[in-house]
């Protein structure tokens, strides 16, 4: 015999599938990039985590993190760290930005991606950093993956100086982008003189209005950085600094850190022991940032 069930029953077994679907959802979301090369990438040593998880320090070794990583150290990974197959989707461009020209590397499809990260690099450097798949232990080969592969799309734009011309030419980019992929989340990632682009695009309100969130990789400090329209919004902000960084001190970053942390903003500080200069773009662990970041 076929039992009927009551409006009321009807609308507690609704309730309880909208529950466990929305459970599920908030799990995607919190790990919206799937796993890649996790076991290569991910397996870092944390020797120290404090102030409720927001800063942890990772063991860096030489040895092991570029002579037992690289096939030729410090300029060509081992084959085992790069997916070349993400280079189908990558192509050299030259952007029309307003009353100026950009050179960049674009990486995943040009409009109506599901994010979008920008990596600004430092001094010397141009797109072909941001894009090289074996410098860095493969690690840009990595978040290329991690990007294009689901969905989002990256640019390394060329920068060719760091003062207002070069925030300005960002700017130019981040409206682009937004336009390409309207309403979606995009993510600023500067490294070493390229912060300073980084800190300058916090102060424009029409990026900060635009941007998910910020990563600071061996940068300069910003001391007017809470006077910033990005602040006023409290968008997410990810440190990573080698302790023994001979051109900027760790310190003056985690001072900063520290001082937002206090104030309850959402910030987060990785801390490679013994880590020189570039370590951090060797070393960051871009899934677990662009996770944080996109679930902030």
């Amino acid at each position: 015999m076929r039992m009927r069930m009551s409006t009321s029953h009807c609308a507690i077994i609704a309730a309880i599938a909208a529950f466990f679907l929305a459970a599920s959802a908030s799990g995607q979301a919190a790990e919206r990039l799937p796993p890649f090369k996790d076991d290569l990438f991910s397996t870092q040593n944390v020797l120290e985590t404090s102030n409720g998880g927001s800063l942890d320090v990772i063991e860096y070794d030489e040895m092991r993190d570029i002579n037992g990583r690289d096939q030729i150290p410090q300029k060509r990974a081992q084959q085992k760290y790069v997916s070349l197959g993400i280079r189908k989707q990558q192509s050299d461009e030259t952007l029309q930005l307003g009353g100026q020209r950009l050179d960049v590397t674009r990486v995943g499809q040009s409009s109506g991606a599901a994010f979008t990260v920008i990596f600004v690099h430092g001094r010397n450097g141009d797109r072909r950093l941001g894009a090289n798949d074996y410098s860095f232990g493969g690690n840009f080969n990595r978040l290329k993956n991690l990007v294009a592969g689901n969905g989002g799309v990256y640019y390394s734009p060329s920068v060719k100086s760091f003062d207002s011309d070069g925030v300005a030419a960002i700017e130019g980019l981040i409206r682009y982008v937004s336009k390409q992929s309207p309403g979606k989340p995009l993510i600023l990632a500067c490294a070493s003189m390229g912060s300073q682009v980084c800190w300058g695009i916090s102060r424009d309100p029409d990026s900060a209005k635009r941007l998910k969130g910020m990563v600071i990789l061996s940068g300069v400090a910003d001391p007017d950085f809470a006077k910033s329209p990005f602040f006023k919004a409290r968008l997410p902000l990810w440190f990573a600094h080698g302790s023994r960084d001979p051109v900027y001190e760790a310190t003056d970053q985690q001072t900063l850190f520290e001082k937002l942390l206090k104030a309850g903003y959402p910030t987060h500080f990785t801390l490679y022991q013994t880590g020189n200069h570039g370590t951090p773009i060797r070393m960051i662990d871009w899934r677990r940032t662009l996770n944080w970041i996109l679930g902030s």
